[in-house]
């Protein structure tokens, strides 16, 4: 499990704990409340407490804090953690519903309403608020369940999402209004009501930035495109020339680029090294509904805006104590491009490395002509080109990790490709493994949705 999946989890653990404890330390049950009562008051509202804890931190994490990079190992499990966490901010909400509409009608129609708790009192002046926060959060929980089943359908276009997408804050602010109007009061003189008051505070600064479209203002900077290249059917390379300002990127980083406003930004990987002139090459292959008309659409001398470098993808991380296997599949070869580019000025600076990149079909492929040219003056790089068309599928047997266990040397993998490539090679690591020899596999796994 990634650093980001250990703060999901301990973020879980952590809340479910406090509001245990909550429970145990303050108990207000009447004598005469029934067990399956009680037992349904307290699954309402551990459920509550964690949904709208999952989604603080599912608010925030889009709000791209640079400061967690380091710590998270980069944006990409940054958004990872967000994606989960508000998939679990989903699930959580109609477990949530479930206790308070069907179980709360099931325990009704069984045992009767003689033996349910008492409802908590509170100052008579804020019993309408409680009315209406108690509409807000049955509507904010349609809302967002529909919202969440949009953003799981890849299929549902990204503009309609995007809009939808820019919605969450408000959502996120009535359901907090939901949450401080219905907790237990005995929630806020413990340190779980200090967490929550931190997780909201956290929550609605990540609202308030994407609502004034302030998020990632800092690190953004305007251009131009200088250079428009079609190297093949279906991917278009992009010279952007930067203004004052771009701090430069190092080799593998990623940047948001907004070509169009109504079109929003969208996440490239720079596929080159900083030259010192504040210019970046991307290259962009046609994956979706925006990218497969893009290079119809740009022109050179059109203005862009370039948000970034983000990303821990990068060459000065590699070990070079530990052998070096790097993997690329179709358009994810673009941050190797970057560090065989920067490596050119000072070729014994490269490490020993094997890089294997994985195409459709090699021949047709003019990335293979580019890797050549790049490798061919680092010789401790080596070049190997898998093409799907010519038979040469890659597989975990071809990494001759039994040569390294013989060895017993550690081995690094840097991976950046589709998804299902990367499981596959990690089903078969597994299997390969040997408990005596280290093997870390990591990979790029940005995705916007």
């Amino acid at each position: 499990m990634n650093r980001a999946g250990r703060l999901l989890l301990g973020s879980v653990i952590l809340l479910g704990f406090l509001g245990w404890a909550g429970h145990v330390a303050t108990t207000t049950h009447t004598a005469n409340a029934h067990p399956l009562w009680i037992l349904r008051q307290e699954l309402l509202n551990l459920s509550g407490l964690l949904a709208i804890g999952m989604m603080s931190l599912a608010v925030f994490m889009a709000a791209r804090p640079a400061w967690l990079e380091r710590p998270l190992h980069g944006l990409d499990q940054m958004y990872r953690l967000h994606k989960w966490a508000g998939i679990w901010a989903g699930i959580l909400a109609l477990g949530h519903w479930l206790m308070k509409e069907v179980v709360g009608d099931i325990l009704k129609a069984s045992i009767g309403r003689a033996g349910k708790p008492p409802k908590e009192t509170i100052l008579a002046t804020l019993e309408p608020a409680r009315d209406l926060a108690k509409d807000v959060g049955e509507w904010g929980f349609y809302i967002l369940l529909a919202m969440l089943a949009l953003a799981l359908w890849q299929r549902f276009p990204y503009r309609p999402w995007r809009l939808l997408h820019r919605a969450m804050p408000i959502l996120y602010l009535a359901l907090v209004f939901h949450a401080v109007m219905w907790a237990p009061s005995t929630y806020w003189r413990q340190p779980l009501g200090l967490l929550l008051a931190l997780l909201f505070g956290f929550g609605i600064y990540g609202s308030v930035l994407a609502l004034k479209g302030a998020i990632g203002r800092r690190r953004r900077v305007v251009g131009s495109i200088a250079a428009i290249e079609q190297p093949m059917p279906g991917v278009v390379s992009v010279r952007c020339r930067l203004a004052d300002g771009w701090p430069g990127h190092r080799p593998g980083q990623f940047v948001f680029v907004t070509f169009d406003a109504g079109e929003g930004a969208h996440p490239f990987t720079i596929a080159s090294a900083d030259r010192g002139d504040r210019s970046i090459d991307l290259s962009i292959k046609a994956l979706g509904d925006y990218t497969r008309g893009l290079a119809d659409r740009l022109q050179v001398g059109q203005a862009v805006q370039v948000e970034g470098p983000y990303g821990r993808f990068q060459l000065d991380r590699v070990n070079r104590k530990t052998r070096q296997i790097w993997i690329a599949g179709g358009i994810g070869i673009t941050p190797f491009l970057a560090w065989l580019d920067s490596l050119q000025q000072q070729p014994s600076q490269a490490p020993t490395a094997e890089l294997h990149y994985c195409t459709r079909d090699r021949e047709g492929d003019p990335f293979v002509a580019r890797l050549e040219a790049l490798c061919a003056n680092l010789p401790m790089v080596r070049l190997r080109v898998h093409g799907d068309k010519q038979g040469e599928m890659l597989d975990a047997g071809q990494l001759r990790l039994t040569d390294a266990e013989r060895a017993r040397q550690r081995t690094e993998i840097w991976f950046c490709g589709p998804s299902g490539l990367a499981e596959k090679l990690q089903r078969e690591l597994a299997a390969l493994r040997r408990t005596d020899v280290g093997v870390s596999f990591r990979q790029e796994a940005f995705a916007m949705r």
